[in-house]
């Protein structure tokens, strides 16, 4: 069992009820070892990579109004 584990920054969190609304979204996923989130935004993800992946999870969460913030390098000429 290979267990992967990052945090990551989500948007539509905004309440205890949006934490509580990700956690049921994301309670049967299959090989999901632990989730973590705070009202900031900020999501904290352990998986077994055997199981499930980090693009699965991202679509769990998109699926219940959750996406990931990317941020945007600024190139400059």
């Amino acid at each position: 069992m290979a267990v992967r584990s990052e945090t990551i920054q989500v948007t539509g969190i905004r309440c205890e009820r949006c934490v509580n609304r990700l956690a049921v979204a994301l309670r049967d996923h299959d090989g999901l070892e632990g989730a973590n989130a705070n009202l900031m935004g900020v999501v904290s993800l352990a998986w077994d990579d055997e199981k499930t992946s980090r693009e699965a999870l991202l679509e769990t969460m998109g699926r219940a109004g959750f996406r990931e913030v990317v941020s945007e390098e600024v190139v400059r000429n």
